[in-house]
């Protein structure tokens, strides 16, 4: 069994830059040494690790297939004896400038940013946040190198490596204009079936497994407008006749402003668990601490708020 003092941490340091370059040339220019320097310290480790590691093929270097299994894990430790030894445990929001870039769906703009802007602007002025599409390249991996801060939604994908929080669930509910014919009155499964539909698959999200459940529930319906996302929903509905399946805290956000009904669902649909994701790497980043606390503080319901545990 070999130990730690076995291993010059540098070797791994050389491994973990070849394994993403599959260069020697570039992996000497990142360490300021020469490639034969790069070389001799890869062929040290083959032997203390009795592996060859990489094989040279036209284009570069191919890692075996135990370099591939070693791979994240030997990252994960790099990174986290570089963020300790860089580890400063303070985060004032109150004179901090930094930007946090926060994973979220249109629905998690209009539900969430309303009421955390007002308060940044107030107890964090030079704090600055960046949403994106959880459907962003590989979000897994944008998180992991600390791309993306934190991630908030329905987001299955999310699995070893990542803290999660729950913050609430939400059922799907139908969404119309007030002067609809079922605004009022009997609103079941007929109904339901005899409306005209716009329907919502947002990719990369949960919310998409939900088009598949009612198409899968014997209740073919008409759809008349098929969308990518939720955000023009409620301009949609608030003009026509179209009724929409559409979560929860999308209907209250809206319906007011925009004249609409909400009706409970005629089909028995799963509710949507809504949670904040975090990398492990970041778990005890000040600035990230903060934001996500700040984040359960406003919206976690008492009901649905779960201990943070690492999935």
């Amino acid at each position: 069994m070999l130990r730690l003092q076995d291993i010059d941490v540098n070797l791994l340091v050389v491994f973990h830059l070849l394994y993403q370059s599959r260069k020697t040339m570039l992996v000497a220019e990142q360490l300021g040494i020469t490639q034969p320097s790069v070389s001799h310290a890869l062929n040290r480790l083959r032997k203390v690790l009795g592996d060859p590691l990489f094989e040279r093929i036209p284009r570069g270097l191919q890692p075996t297939p135990f370099a591939d299994r070693i791979a994240e894990p030997i990252a994960y430790a790099l990174a986290t004896l570089q963020d300790s030894i860089n580890f400063r445990d303070s985060f004032d929001p109150g004179t901090s400038t930094r930007t946090f870039t926060v994973s979220m769906t249109d629905i998690g703009e209009i539900y969430f940013l309303p009421q955390l802007i007002p308060y940044l602007a107030e107890h964090a002025p030079s704090v600055r946040l960046h949403t994106v599409r959880n459907s962003i390249g590989n979000l897994k991996e944008q998180m992991e190198n600390g791309l993306v801060d934190l991630a908030v939604g329905l987001l299955p994908q999310l699995g070893p490596g990542f803290f999660q929080r729950r913050l609430f669930t939400q059922p799907y509910v139908c969404l119309m204009r007030r002067e609809h014919p079922l605004a009022e009155g009997p609103f079941g499964l007929e109904e339901f079936q005899r409306a005209k539909h716009a329907v919502v698959v947002a990719q990369g999200t949960g919310h998409g497994q939900v088009e598949d459940l009612l198409s899968k529930s014997g209740a073919p319906r008409p759809i008349q407008l098929q969308l990518p996302h939720f955000v023009a929903v409620p301009y949609i509905i608030a003009a026509g006749e179209l009724v929409v399946t559409v979560p929860e805290k999308l209907a209250e956000r809206t319906a007011e402003r925009f004249g609409l009904v909400i009706r409970p669902h005629p089909v028995a649909l799963p509710e949507a668990p809504i949670n904040l994701f975090w990398h492990r790497r970041y778990h005890h980043d000040a600035g990230n601490k903060w934001l996500r606390g700040l984040l359960v503080s406003m919206f976690a319901e008492h009901e649905a708020a779960q201990t943070v545990a690492e999935k």
